[in-house]
């Protein structure tokens, strides 16, 4: 399983789905409300909002708190969010993105930059590590949709251009990469024989993976933490490869 933990650990390490549900509730609520904003309403109709949505629901956000985001957008109410990328270096040479909706570019640079200053990284000129990534659609399945030969299946047969899994005790699932013009086709045809994706946005695929070894993978995964846990962050992420060894004297 060595080879598809180096794609469960490209997003976020083990275990932070465990983060406190009101921060996550949060985070998934300011996006549907810019999404609903930058299109219509309808998640039928709005592409972006729909995969929102569905990524709310994947983690059971219940549907008065999706439908009140969805409220602010269409009565003008609540904070003008802008999207807002950050480049940057982690320990062992990492090249992480760091993707954030905010309504102060000043604090929230100021709070990206602290994060890696305090936790062995450096924060890049746009454009510092983006050009080691491919720009791509990215849809998640959790194990419960199935083995990787009948997702593997289903994606191919959908159009999906590449696919990794963990299947592991601990694995995050599935993972399926498209490209981006095709990624809410893509995300409906699985849709109708897997079911309902627990995630459907724009990811950032690395084109090759740095090892970290045990002396950096700790302070990297702080740095990730603290990152996750900025209010104004939406996603962070990385070309790194945590071999399992390490990630056991960790855990």
């Amino acid at each position: 399983m060595a080879g598809h933990s180096k794609f469960k650990n490209i997003m976020h390490r083990k275990g932070a789905q465990d983060k406190k549900r009101s921060a996550m509730f949060s985070k998934l609520s300011r996006e549907i409300t810019v999404a609903a904003k930058m299109g219509m309403p309808d998640p039928d109709m709005n592409p972006r909002l729909r995969a929102a949505v569905n990524a709310a629901k994947a983690q059971s956000m219940p549907k008065d708190n999706i439908q009140r985001a969805i409220d602010k957008a269409t009565k003008g109410d609540g904070e003008n969010y802008e999207e807002v990328r950050y480049e940057g270096y982690g320990p062992g040479g990492v090249a992480l993105i760091v993707e954030a909706l905010t309504d102060n570019r000043n604090r929230t640079a100021t709070n990206v930059r602290t994060a890696f200053a305090k936790n062995g990284g450096n924060l890049g000129a746009s454009g510092a590590v983006s050009h080691g990534f491919e720009r791509l659609g990215l849809i998640e399945y959790g194990a419960k949709a199935g083995d990787e030969d009948k997702v593997l299946e289903a994606a191919m047969e959908a159009g999906a251009d590449d696919i990794a899994s963990d299947m592991s005790e601990d694995g995050d699932g599935h993972q399926i990469w498209v490209a981006v013009d095709s990624l809410h086709d893509v995300a409906r045809e699985l849709e109708k024989t897997l079911g309902a994706a627990d995630g459907v946005r724009l990811g950032w695929k690395p084109n090759l993976l740095t090892e970290v070894d045990a002396d950096n993978a700790a302070t990297l995964l702080k740095l990730i933490d603290v990152l996750d846990d900025d209010d104004d962050v939406q996603a962070v992420w990385g070309n790194y490869d945590i071999p399992d060894a390490v990630m056991d004297k960790l855990a």
